[in-house]
């Protein structure tokens, strides 16, 4: 989407709403949901065009549920693998094996781990782009820009042109290298990992191969993840290059490609892709430099082994595109704004935390890791099966279902277990509803007529359902008022259905509905 253009002294300027700096999952879902929003934008990236390798593939349950609300999930669903089970091999041998829908059954729609190569991923989102009059302006280099109170102005050259942009805010979604952060002056505080990874997408035979499943496997001190990503045959292979074959420099496919056979009992016999790099575990010191945000890559990066990077990129970018949408289409305090980078920053620390604790102690050649290796893992997810608590938890964890923004300045009232900031419970029956992608009600019994008339008068649509065990289970409180926000998080919450509070809350951040705008201007 683009707006009106003129030119000055050779250079073109063009004025937009938005501009989004990178076209991977994290710009590319920006741009889907400013879309949806019908805001002005334009995405550029330095690339000459799309990846063309499988890269990043895991796509978790919370990400398909916000693609839910993008009306895309089942596309995507249709066009990955479905890996409905996790299996723990140790020396070749399974001793262990959970199957997603008892972890996480009731808590979301998606109760597996879809691989969906991040080529083909991007491939889809640019496609849905395009059905909706947006190009990808590829060959297009970010050469300078400044920042101001009243919005942004950007310097692109594209085929040795230059152009000026002037926006009201530019986000930066332009990877772990980001142009934005280092010209912001951000700190991306974190460390690397001394082992070297490799990544390899391969075919052959073997157990972890022929699977359709989530491969643990661990052979003396090496641990490696093996998983299907193409319906042609392809497996995902991540391991890390051991320490003596480092020391040789013997990096290589073929170098390595003993060591990968002999250790995991299998025999590969095509390499499709293959690429070896350190790890980093960053966090930017800040999300947000006035108008210009950071998301995905460019605000945080950690080990690939748990596959919550890129989908943390695109939970990113749906937090601070309703955002962006509500503020520029004033139906929201500029404020509003502000939240996006406690709320994600905070989740983004505690991922890089949690992520480097485990991979630092899996791959550990003491003994402590040794025996988790061998013993207390291949031990412990079989209880799984037995502790309906225990699965609860590694669902949410995997799942990112966890996300919460409890500690968000948008977040008001708690009730038991039920707290304003995180995500709405899932019941079975009210996610459809969130495809509004606009504030609304949800009261779980009987809505009182006060409610029933505020809710008319400020053109918010309000969703009665009957209270019944499944609500209980969930964790939502009986009569009680969730005041949902756009990206499916309870924004307010009131037991007893309090309007006057709902009305200071709105108050407070400006809030105005997408219905009550469009009722204006009829």
């Amino acid at each position: 989407m683009t707006a009106g253009s003129t030119e000055r002294k050779g250079i073109l300027m063009n004025k937009q709403e938005v501009i989004i700096i990178g076209a991977g999952p994290t710009g590319l879902t920006l741009a889907l949901e400013l879309s949806r929003y019908h805001i002005p934008f334009r995405i550029i990236a330095k690339d000459s065009g799309p990846g063309e390798a499988s890269r990043a593939m895991a796509v978790v349950p919370r990400t398909l549920e916000f693609y839910r609300q993008f009306g895309i999930d089942q596309e995507v669903i249709n066009n990955g693998i479905k890996l409905d089970n996790i299996l723990v091999r140790v020396e070749g041998e399974e001793k262990a094996k959970v199957n997603f829908q008892q972890l996480g059954g009731d808590l979301s729609p998606y109760p597996f781990v879809l691989t969906y190569p991040q080529d083909d991923h991007e491939a889809f989102l640019i496609e849905k782009l395009k059905k909706q009059g947006t190009e990808i302006e590829w060959g297009t280099e970010l050469v300078s820009f400044s920042h101001h109170a009243e919005g942004t102005t950007a310097i692109v050259k594209k085929e040795g042109q230059l152009e000026e942009i002037q926006s009201a805010y530019l986000v930066g979604c332009d990877g772990a290298s980001s142009v934005v952060r280092t010209e912001l002056d951000i700190d991306f505080k974190g460390g690397t990992y001394p082992q070297i990874f490799c990544v390899i997408d391969i075919e052959g035979e073997g157990e972890a191969i022929s699977s359709r499943s989530m491969n643990m496997c661990f052979s003396g001190d090496e641990f490696a993840i093996f998983m299907p990503v193409r319906s042609s045959g392809t497996t995902r292979l991540i391991s890390i290059i051991p320490k003596e074959l480092q020391d040789q420099g013997k990096t290589s496919f073929e170098e390595i490609k003993p060591f990968l056979e002999s250790a995991f009992k299998v025999r590969i016999d095509k390499v499709n892709w293959y690429s070896t790099y350190s790890v980093h575990h960053r966090v930017a010191e800040r999300f947000q430099k006035g108008r210009v945000f950071l998301a995905g890559d460019a605000a945080h990066i950690h080990s690939p082994a748990g596959g919550q990077g890129m989908n943390t990129g695109i939970g990113d970018a749906v937090n601070l595109g309703w955002k962006l949408a509500s503020v520029i289409q004033k139906r929201a305090d500029a404020t509003v704004l502000e939240t996006y980078s406690p709320e994600r920053r905070d989740f983004a620390k505690v991922l890089v935390a949690s992520t480097d604790r485990a991979f630092t102690r899996i791959v550990a050649k003491d003994k402590p890791s040794k025996l988790l290796r061998k013993n207390i893992i291949p031990a412990g997810i079989p209880l799984l099966n037995y502790s309906a608590f225990i699965r609860r938890i590694v669902f949410n964890i995997l799942s990112q279902i966890r996300v919460n923004y409890k500690k968000s300045e948008l977040s008001y009232g708690h009730k038991n277990r039920l707290y304003a900031g995180q995500r709405l419970p899932y019941t079975g029956y009210n996610y459809d509803a969130l495809k509004e992608m606009d504030w609304q009600i949800h009261i779980y019994g009987q809505a009182s007529a006060s409610m029933k008339e505020f809710a008319s008068t400020h053109h918010i649509t309000l969703f009665e359902w009957v209270w019944n065990k499944r609500a209980a289970k969930a964790g939502l409180v009986e009569d009680a008022l969730c005041f949902i926000r756009p990206d499916g998080h309870i924004g307010f919450l009131s037991e007893y259905q309090d309007t006057h509070e709902l009305k200071a809350y709105m108050r407070e951040h400006g809030i105005v509905t997408e219905a009550a705008i469009s009722s204006t201007m009829e």
